[in-house]
């Protein structure tokens, strides 16, 4: 008797005992929302009565925006964007790289050695720097630049755009842009390495399309030669259907014609529209406002102004009891 009415009692205790459980979780979750509730409220409650040294401290991180603003001198930023004929993107925006190392080393005379610019010039230059372009979606469209270099090259929807990079500068004066970009593909066409690769890709791809349009001729004199073979031999009795075949194959080489003729064009564009290692494909734009301007001191200063403000309060109010803990222990 004892052991049936415990297997009886079993279901109805573990159904009261999840109740107790749900139960529990219940009052926990209400004492948690109105303790954030409260909290909530009371710091709502706490800025509004202190509104006015908080204001302040807005106020004063204003103030030195501006300040920092005046007495900082002006900087500016743009981008160029080049396409890349000859070797990879990697190596370029290395090569490129070299130029941020000499900015951020304020190495003035190797900065000025490597862009072929005088030194008063490249005094001017805050920084140079290369990234990779992002394809969302592999559209082949540009869609994001890499400015912080998190993307993941594992990714295989959002990838790195292997024809093109962006380049970015920050200067002291936009009339600095113009010199600034000869600078950049100076420095670019100087390199020994980069010149060999591309007069070897020039080379190779005239081979290649003389190639292609002696492979033209020959299939046109052969879709000539088969056409004419074919018409001549046909019997008059089936001619209907052999017409239809013998066109068929003669449209083959029709398709093989069109094939060769449009790699040979994609030669000649490359040829005549990128003969140089790198070509620009969007030019540096002209900054309407200062980079370095109120906004860009401001997103910094008044923060830390206010929170700075709101740590003194709290501590203020809390006085005592930080005191009682602190001689506590």
């Amino acid at each position: 008797m004892s052991a049936e009415n415990t297997s009886e009692k079993g279901p109805a205790n573990e159904e009261i005992d999840l109740f107790d459980l749900f139960n529990r979780i219940g009052k926990s979750l209400s004492r948690f929302g109105r303790a954030v509730g409260r909290a909530i409220l009371t710091t709502i409650i706490f800025l509004l009565k202190k509104w006015l040294p908080l204001g302040l401290s807005i106020v004063a991180g204003l103030g030195l925006s501006l300040m920092f603003k005046t007495i900082s001198p002006p900087y500016f930023i743009s981008d160029l964007v080049l396409r890349n004929n000859t070797i990879t993107n990697a190596d370029m925006l290395s090569y490129i790289n070299r130029l941020h190392s000499y900015c951020r080393e304020k190495n003035y005379n190797a900065l000025s050695e490597a862009m072929l610019l005088s030194l008063k010039d490249v005094e001017n230059i805050k920084d140079i720097g290369a990234y990779w372009i992002i394809d969302k979606g592999m559209d082949g469209i540009s869609d994001f630049i890499d400015f912080k270099n998190k993307h993941n090259v594992y990714d295989t929807l959002d990838i790195r755009l292997e024809d093109r990079i962006n380049i970015r500068v920050r200067i002291k004066s936009t009339n600095m842009l113009p010199v600034v970009r000869q600078g950049i593909i100076s420095y670019i066409n100087s390199d020994s390495l980069f010149q060999q690769s591309n007069r070897i890709r020039i080379r190779d791809n005239k081979e290649l399309s003389a190639r292609l349009n002696y492979d033209i001729i020959q299939l046109d004199s052969l879709q000539k030669v088969k056409y004419f073979e074919e018409t001549r031999n046909l019997q008059p009795n089936l001619g209907g259907q052999i017409i239809f075949l013998q066109e068929q194959r003669t449209q083959l080489v029709y398709e093989d014609i069109y094939a060769l003729y449009g790699r040979k064009q994609d030669l000649d564009q490359d040829k005549d529209l990128y003969p140089d290692i790198v070509a620009i494909i969007s030019d540096f734009y002209l900054p309407v406002k200062r980079y370095n301007g109120g906004f860009y001191y401001g997103k910094m200063i008044i923060p830390l102004s206010f929170g700075l403000m709101l740590i003194f309060l709290l501590i203020k109010k809390n006085k005592d009891k930080l005191r009682e803990i602190y001689n506590k222990y």
